[in-house]
């Protein structure tokens, strides 16, 4: 978790604020981020590349916040997306169209006309038929996109499974073997569609930097063969997947990342191409939430809380582990070993498991590293609001998502 949430006198802190009086003001749940935390990774990234061409474009799904999107449009950030919800967020944040990669396997064809409309600067093509359709619009739109093929390596990114991208069985990119057809295709019968790329994308938090250096090597390999049958390229987009560090995990920070892909990128003569998203936003955030109950039986300890798996989805979907932690320490009260489960009516509603805690009823309790593929994945099962959201920059609190209304959960809904 980010330096910038840390203990004063026995209370946690966001930069200057105590999250007690957050928890006063905005209730629990609620999502507080640190703006700070999110420039120091921003800065890390950009300073980590140094001279090298390069464009960083904040992957829009691990967190799609308007005040988040906005701290890095300020940074002049390139996004990734992968819809239109994902794209008008972006313009709504004051991002610059110019900067946008539109990644993902279904785009649809008024997803392609809205994005050619406001000018994004690529496309990134997961399948011929993708290609066949994206070329037909842009001929009707009189536009000349520029795109690049995303491949599929075949790559184990040894990670959960659920967020490999990168092999043959998954439903991401183009196979090697299909990818020089494709460009010589799209060089000799497509005009309205300018090859300027080659991406890729093998999975998300990735803990080593071996399979991020197999893919590009495949990469590589390909551009040399392009290279010989004069197809000129002007970007290489690696993609993201960089881990983050939720328990024990020891991945490599951001300068060994970026330094181990200009080393193997510097002789390409290509702009790099990164979309980090869960290494900028993950340890920015955390989940204020309340203990309601505590519950003894003689097999298990439960902390009953007022978040639930429909405001943090990840600990019930891939088992995920988070840190908790206590924001008032009680030096007085004795330890014991709970469980963390929320509301939901799911076996699988939890938050976490076998923490060692000193709490008692109506204590509050911080989730944290949740920056990234939390508030976003949120939902309202069991007819529940989602949760509020603030941003802290130093000593100032900003209601960046105001918490759902119990009316606005059946506003578009109708008896009849």
């Amino acid at each position: 978790m980010s330096q910038y949430f840390s203990y004063k006198n026995g209370l946690l802190y966001a930069e200057e604020v105590s999250l007690v009086d957050i928890a006063n003001q905005y209730g629990t749940p609620c999502y507080v981020y640190s703006r700070h935390a999110l420039e120091q990774n921003w800065q890390a990234f950009t300073q980590a590349f140094g001279n090298t061409p390069h464009r960083i474009c904040y992957a829009v799904k691990a967190n799609a916040t308007l005040a988040i999107l906005n701290v890095f449009a300020t940074h002049d950030a390139g996004f990734d997306i992968v819809s239109i919800g994902e794209l008008e967020r972006v313009l709504a944040a004051k991002g610059n169209a110019k900067k946008i990669i539109f990644s993902g396997v279904a785009k649809q064809s008024a997803e392609m006309i809205r994005a050619i409309e406001v000018g994004v600067g690529c496309f990134n093509v997961e399948s011929e038929s993708e290609l066949n359709r994206l070329h037909a619009v842009a001929a009707q739109q009189k536009t000349v996109v520029e795109i690049a093929l995303r491949i599929n390596p075949n790559i184990d990114a040894r990670t959960h499974p659920y967020i490999a991208t990168g092999l043959s069985d998954n439903k991401f990119g183009i196979d090697v073997s299909e990818v020089l057809s494709l460009y010589k295709k799209i060089h000799t019968t497509m005009p309205y569609c300018k090859l300027t790329g080659i991406a890729c994308h093998i999975g998300s938090q990735l803990t080593e930097l071996s399979p991020f250096i197999e893919a590009i090597d495949c990469i590589l390999e390909l551009i040399a063969e392009l290279k010989a049958v004069g197809i000129p390229l002007q970007h290489v987009d690696i993609g993201g997947g960089l881990g983050v560090t939720y328990q024990d995990e020891t991945p490599p920070t951001i300068t060994e990342y970026v330094t181990a892909l200009c080393a193997k990128l510097k002789n390409s003569g290509l702009e790099i191409i990164i979309e980090p998203g869960r290494a900028l936003v993950a340890n920015a955030g955390i989940l204020l939430t309340r203990v309601e109950y505590l519950k003894h039986t003689r097999y298990k300890n439960f902390a009953i809380v007022d978040a639930g798996m429909n405001d943090l989805l990840r600990p019930a979907l891939y088992d995920a582990w988070h840190p908790i932690m206590s924001v008032k320490l009680n030096h007085t009260l004795q330890e014991q070993t709970y469980d963390i489960v929320g509301p939901v009516c799911e076996s699988a509603d939890f938050l976490g498991k076998n923490r060692l805690l000193a709490i008692k009823e109506g204590d509050l309790l911080a989730i944290g590293s949740v920056g990234a593929y939390g508030s976003c994945m949120s939902s309202n099962y069991n007819a529940r609001p989602k949760a509020a959201e603030v941003m802290i920059n130093k000593a100032k609190i900003d209601l960046v998502r105001q918490r759902e209304t119990l009316q606005s959960l059946f506003a578009q809904e109708s008896l009849s």
